[in-house]
């Protein structure tokens, strides 16, 4: 069974990132980090998380405009992106994620979490969202 893949999902927010991990079917929530775009940190503790868990593949979140323009949101990701593949050798997938904050809005007001901690989840949930998109995708 060790040929089992291993999926990171991440969702950079302005000051969170959400972290999830999945060996192929089910993504799980696995940490969100606060950061003040010091990127250079985030990615350090990215790869301690890559190692650790025996990541073969990245997917990121790529939050494009609606009508398919890249604003700055995007282009934070495109430099984080750049900065992450000088650091790690493994594949790293942007995945379209300009509908995945609603979908996990959504998920957690149907859950009936709280707003307070709807807050503190959604970062989380969002990168769940966007790697079992890229997995759904992948037809796994």
């Amino acid at each position: 069974m060790g040929d089992v893949m291993r999926y990171l999902g991440l969702d950079l927010g302005t000051k969170t990132l959400g972290i999830s991990i999945s060996s192929g079917v089910i993504a799980s929530v696995y940490d969100t980090i606060r950061h003040n775009e010091e990127y250079d940190m985030l990615i350090d503790k990215v790869i301690e998380i890559i190692n650790k868990e025996h990541i073969d593949k990245i997917i990121l979140g790529y939050p494009k405009n609606m009508n398919n323009t890249i604003g700055e949101a995007a282009k934070r990701v495109l430099d984080f992106k750049e900065k992450l593949e000088h650091k790690t050798d493994k594949e790293l997938i942007l995945e379209d994620e300009r509908l995945t904050s609603v979908v996990a809005n959504n998920a957690l007001i149907g859950a009936d979490i709280s707003r307070q901690k709807r807050k503190k989840k959604v970062d989380g949930v969002a990168s769940v969202i966007i790697l079992s998109a890229y997995l759904d995708r992948k037809g796994n």
